[in-house]
């Protein structure tokens, strides 16, 4: 068997099918692809796959993508995520999209917000040794 082969068996042994949309991929596209999907979404990583997947939903919602919002919520909800962190996640995605535009909308210079973020963390990390 060839590479491309080997890689239907094991999404088909890991998914208990090739998805079409898996499938519809050029071949060296898949092979490549396969094994990042594996890990970062049924494998372990650095971050715990729930946040993934938390991460996941609150990008699909921001890029409005019907598709990702259904799978990063389904994920999540079987990674353990709540009603209540489902609702959190919705929430947070709008609102750093909506502080995100307001300050395109003021064109504020990058350089000001970067030297006040700065300001702001040493702040709270004061506060917090406290």
């Amino acid at each position: 068997m060839g590479e491309y082969e080997d890689t239907l068996i094991d999404i088909k042994k890991s998914l208990g099918l090739v998805p079409g949309f898996m499938e519809a991929l050029p071949k060296d596209v898949l092979i490549h692809d396969w094994p990042l999907f594996k890990k970062y979404t049924l494998g372990e990583s650095k971050i715990p796959a729930k946040y993934r997947e938390l991460m996941g939903l609150a990008v699909a919602a921001n890029i409005k993508c019907p598709y990702c919002a259904l799978f990063h919520m389904s994920a999540a909800k079987m990674y353990g995520a709540t009603k209540e962190e489902l609702a959190e996640i919705a929430f947070l995605a709008s609102y750093t999209s909506r502080w995100s535009a307001m300050i395109h909308g003021q064109h504020y210079p990058y350089e000001t917000f970067a030297k006040e973020t700065e300001q702001i963390g040493a702040h709270l990390s004061k506060a917090a040794k406290k």
